[in-house]
């Protein structure tokens, strides 16, 4: 039916897609083959996908799709955690699950679904989504469509890796500390974090690790971005708490100016760590692009005890990573054998464990004390806009446990890497990493921008008007040209 062939399909977005099968010049049956061929062409390079549902998308695109869906027909991908599917394998990265298949959805599956969404796969994520970097031992590693040899970035790399090499316009991810952003940075793309409840975490979940768990995805554009936020955001009954409610329809947003913002901008780290000379440049860039746009821009940071609200949020991590496999062990009724847990998570695990009740309700004072500083910025400040990583995409086995070493370097080594995105999840706040900036070797690297709580409008029209400025499409991965 299209014209189209399947490279030229593969440059589209989501909107775009959904848009020619509406009018009928491309079939939800060829998005989804060509999307099967693009990942049977990339995936030996990447492994990026663990989990083919070549069968199941292709019988659900025969079968009717409703044309009025915001994305009817177009291929989707799902990270392999957090959100389940009824009848899928679903393994969470870890030998520990096997292959346990769910005998339900998630709720956010069935609002991908009803979105028109086809799920072709599920993606690579390391053991219980702990890292920043996508190298389960369970799976192996997931590469870099930039540089095979750089880590995607994690826990959501999987998913990263195969939007940027075109074998979908988007894919699920999700964001503890920031498993979106810290992926879109490294693979050139918009990762955005919803707010704290925007987008619902049921049935199985009210919230997670008291309250720092975000579900969403990584997208190529804003509309992309704002039209999937509008079409699975909004409470499920049962949730123990709602998000504000938004001004207007996301999608309306990107049509709007964002008027006059003030943004503060900073480099240096809450923690002190040194930030590479490209996330500096990536920062500058952006904030003289801002001011060129009509913003007020001004260097500027939060101020807020960073080591003990990292150090209670660290224990937050360890509580939670503990929670899981307790959780799991009660599901599958059986505990983690010698081998099942990779040596990073079981420390996780026994620090967790060991902490007493009033250890952990500790560690959430502490955290909400130290957000309640941080908050402060945004009397003054619409918007926080800093590097999203504090390096450009790093060597594969840069961020994993190295046998014999005290498990919490490792930690100490991730929030160098990214000392800037577990922030909102501490806090609830919106942030939306943008692709604004490529290294001289061709590496992208992504600039943050954080908002007030309730403020995905303000970030997606923000970030519309720098797609705009500034496109960030047109440069294209390595893997592609395999």
């Amino acid at each position: 039916m299209s014209t189209l062939d399947h490279d030229a399909l593969a440059e589209l977005d989501a909107t775009a897609l959904a848009d020619l099968v509406r009018q009928r010049e491309v079939s939800p049956l060829e998005l989804v083959d060509a999307a099967l061929e693009r990942l049977e062409r990339v995936n030996g390079s990447l492994n990026a996908v663990i989990t083919s549902m070549a069968d199941a998308a292709r019988q659900t695109a025969r079968a009717r799709i409703d044309p009025k869906a915001p994305f009817p027909g177009v291929p989707f991908l799902m990270k392999d955690f957090l959100a389940e599917m009824a009848g899928e394998r679903f393994t969470e990265g870890s030998a520990f699950l096997r292959d346990f298949v769910p005998d339900q959805d998630s709720e956010l599956v069935r609002r991908f679904r009803r979105a028109g969404l086809i799920t072709i796969g599920k993606t690579n994520t390391p053991e219980f989504a702990v890292g920043a970097t996508t190298e389960p031992r369970r799976f192996g590693a997931t590469h870099n469509p930039w540089d095979l040899n750089r880590t995607p970035g994690g826990s959501s790399g999987g998913s990263a890796a195969a939007v940027a090499a075109r074998v979908v316009p988007m894919a699920h991810g999700n964001d503890a500390g920031g498993s979106i952003r810290i992926p879109a940075s490294c693979c050139g793309l918009i990762g955005l974090k919803p707010g704290r409840a925007r987008v619902p975490l049921g049935p199985l979940y009210g919230d997670l690790f008291t309250g720092i768990v975000s579900e969403f995805a990584l997208t190529r554009s804003v509309r992309d971005t704002a039209a999937l936020l509008e079409a699975v955001a909004g409470p499920m009954r049962g949730d123990p708490y709602f998000a504000p409610s938004p001004e207007r329809p996301y999608t309306q947003e990107t049509e709007r100016p964002p008027g006059r913002l003030r943004i503060g901008f900073s480099m240096t780290t809450p923690l002190g760590d040194p930030v590479d000379d490209a996330c500096v440049a990536a920062v500058t860039g952006a904030a003289d692009l801002c001011a060129s746009l009509g913003h007020e821009v001004e260097e500027a940071a939060p101020s807020f005890d960073a080591e003990s609200l990292w150090a209670a949020f660290t224990t937050l991590l360890c509580s939670g990573t503990a929670w899981a496999v307790r959780d799991w062990t009660r599901r599958l009724g059986r505990a983690p054998g010698p081998d099942d847990l990779e040596p990073f998570v079981a420390a996780f695990v026994r620090r967790g464990e060991a902490l007493s009740a009033s250890e952990l309700l500790l560690a959430v004072q502490d955290v909400q004390r130290g957000v309640r500083d941080l908050l402060g910025f945004y009397r003054h400040h619409h918007v926080w806009l800093t590097p999203t990583l504090g390096q450009p995409p790093v060597p594969l086995g840069t961020l994993v446990y190295r046998d014999g070493e005290d498990p919490f370097e490792l930690r100490r080594r991730t929030a160098r890497f990214s000392p800037f995105t577990y922030l909102s999840n501490a806090s609830g706040q919106p942030a939306i990493s943008l692709p604004l900036y490529w290294t001289d070797d061709g590496l992208p690297v992504g600039v943050l921008f954080t908002a007030d709580h309730g403020g995905e409008g303000v970030l997606l029209r923000l970030a519309a008007q720098l797609e705009q400025a500034r496109p960030w499409v047109e440069p294209r991965p390595v893997v592609c040209s395999v």
